[in-house]
């Protein structure tokens, strides 16, 4: 008698949008981003308002990472680590892999991409994953869930160093280099509130838990106000004359071709690798994602003025992998219940927190949750 398969549900959280909402439509804060912009553009901040804007703008960014030092467990992060391969995979194509291809992209300059769209682009390479969307991605399409946690959250981990440095290597001046003064607002802004946080953990985690509501508000006016912010000063020097629409085409073009790239080079390459299905999954989405709320603060920091031009690329590609990954991880799903046979009977995937507080919709740079083991 041939055993029945257990129901493999998804995780609170994790593997299915709210009710009225579906992963596959527009994303409700990437609405809110772009009517930032729009406000930027008609209403910008100037002379003494900008000024204030910048400063509200410095503190919205060392406050957003303080909060993701205070929110993230290291040492039940690190019990993944005996998924050591899975976790190198997935930092293979967030830090090595999305940057080369980001590098070859400097062919397109200027017939497809201006030189300032390019940065935005290759910034875009540097980003870490996400984490809230990857994990619900592969829930959905029947994964390794406690992968997906682990695995966003050394990219996450990984991205506070990883990111910058590389921006500040591969994009030269147009990132501020390894001068002082951008190093100086590395560390002061990005590194000393997240090594904060972690600190503090201990003494703030129940006050943070009651108040996440209230803390998600927090984090997303902080980084309306950087967007804002971004785009003010883009506003001062022209923005709106370095970007026609055919430009805009081409960049969405060429965002298509980097997704798709990574989206087929990390499950093919997983496989190659001996991966399982499950393991494949997670590498997939946790593979292919550049996280938004995190790239957004720290263009702020590295590109100062030019900042409203590199998060362009970022913002698209954030909506763009949102819809791609939502058919996909709906076709993985569906492959499972046609072949079980390619899904054996996993043990259910444990409870995950709801959304943290102060993730850009999908998703948030660096999460609240117990890392749960990866199998």
């Amino acid at each position: 008698m041939r055993r029945t398969r257990p129901t493999r549900t998804a995780p609170p959280g994790t593997g299915s949008a709210p009710r009225g909402r579906r992963w596959g439509v527009v994303d409700p804060y990437v609405m809110a981003l772009l009517g930032t912009v729009g406000v930027a553009a008609l209403l910008p901040a100037r002379g003494a308002a900008a000024d204030v804007a910048d400063a509200g703008a410095t503190g919205a960014v060392a406050l957003l990472f303080f909060l993701y030092g205070a929110r993230l467990s290291a040492r039940e992060t690190l019990d993944g680590l005996r998924h050591w391969r899975l976790h190198l995979t997935v930092l293979g194509c967030t830090f090595l892999l999305f940057p080369l291809l980001g590098l070859a992209a400097r062919g397109l300059v200027p017939n497809l991409l201006t030189p300032p769209l390019y940065a935005g682009l290759l910034f875009l390479c540097l980003v870490p994953s996400t984490i809230q969307s990857s994990i619900a991605f592969t829930s959905i399409a029947r994964g390794n869930v406690p992968a997906a946690i682990c695995a966003g959250s050394f990219s996450s981990l990984a991205g506070i160093a990883l990111t910058p440095l590389l921006a500040a290597a591969l994009l030269g001046a147009d990132a501020g280099g390894f001068s002082p003064g951008s190093l100086a607002g590395i560390v002061v802004q990005l590194l000393l509130p997240f090594l904060l946080g972690q600190v503090l953990r201990r003494r703030i985690a129940a006050f943070l838990a009651r108040h996440k509501k209230v803390l998600g508000l927090v984090d997303r006016g902080s980084i309306l106000l950087v967007v804002y912010t971004a785009f003010s000063a883009g506003m001062a020097a022209g923005i709106w004359h370095q970007v026609s629409l055919p430009r805009l085409g081409a960049l969405l073009l060429v965002e298509a071709v980097l997704l798709a790239v990574m989206l087929l080079a990390s499950w093919y390459g997983a496989g190659r690798l001996g991966f399982d299905r499950a393991d494949r999954i997670a590498i997939q989405f946790a593979g292919s994602k550049k996280s938004l709320a995190a790239g957004l603060p720290m263009a702020s920091v590295l590109f100062g003025a030019q900042a409203s031009l590199a998060v362009l690329p970022l913002m698209l590609f954030h909506q763009m992998q949102l819809m791609v990954c939502a058919a996909l991880a709906r076709h993985r799903a569906r492959d499972a219940d046609r072949d079980p046979e390619r899904d054996p009977d996993p043990a259910p995937a444990p409870a995950v927190p709801q959304r943290a507080p102060g993730h850009v919709a999908e998703v948030s740079p660096t999460p609240q949750h117990p890392a749960a083991r990866a199998r």
